[in-house]
């Protein structure tokens, strides 16, 4: 313990994250969002209608439920294109970075030696489009740590490749 030190970090060389190059979700992803957007509110607007016009005691609300579901509708859709929009990741040497937000943009960076296992998933809609999902896990969690979605199918499989073999690396 006597050769033990703890040197001051100079804070102003360190790596900055915020200078890396991201890539954007494919653009087809957003045909997937809408999509799935779609199928959500048609089940809810039939089911907001059969309340509303075949239960008489909601009759005096149909004019303002409805209104109140379109505006719904339509700050869903906008929200999720910014979300859409601020959605990227990057690969680095080292680490992972995965940027997301809506109000708050937040970056998200995973040292390859944290990853214990990866996973590629293709939904209905996603395969259609091919795309893929690919989900990151970290150890402490039975959730993914990072969850991408809208990579081409072929460019998820060697991003999985690719931290499949790091994680070989680390055994």
């Amino acid at each position: 313990m006597e050769n033990f030190t703890n040197e001051t970090i100079d804070i102003g060389s360190l790596p900055k994250f915020e200078e890396v190059r991201f890539t954007a979700l494919h653009p087809d992803y957003w045909k997937v969002v809408i999509i799935q957007w779609a199928v959500f509110f048609l089940i809810a607007a039939t089911l907001l209608g059969f309340a509303l016009f075949c239960v008489d005691d909601f009759a005096g609300f149909r004019l303002a439920a409805s209104i109140a579901f379109l505006l719904i509708v339509v700050l869903s859709l906008f929200f999720s294109r910014i979300g859409f929009r601020k959605k990227a990741f990057a690969f680095r040497h080292h680490d992972v970075l995965f940027r997301h937000g809506v109000i708050a943009t937040n970056t998200v960076v995973i040292p390859y030696n944290r990853v214990q296992h990866v996973a590629l998933h293709e939904g209905l809609v996603s395969r259609y489009f091919g795309l893929a999902k690919i989900e990151i896990f970290t150890a402490g969690g039975n959730s993914s740590d990072i969850e991408i979605p809208g990579i081409q199918k072929e460019q998820a499989e060697n991003i999985k490749q690719l931290l499949m073999g790091k994680i070989q690396k680390q055994l």
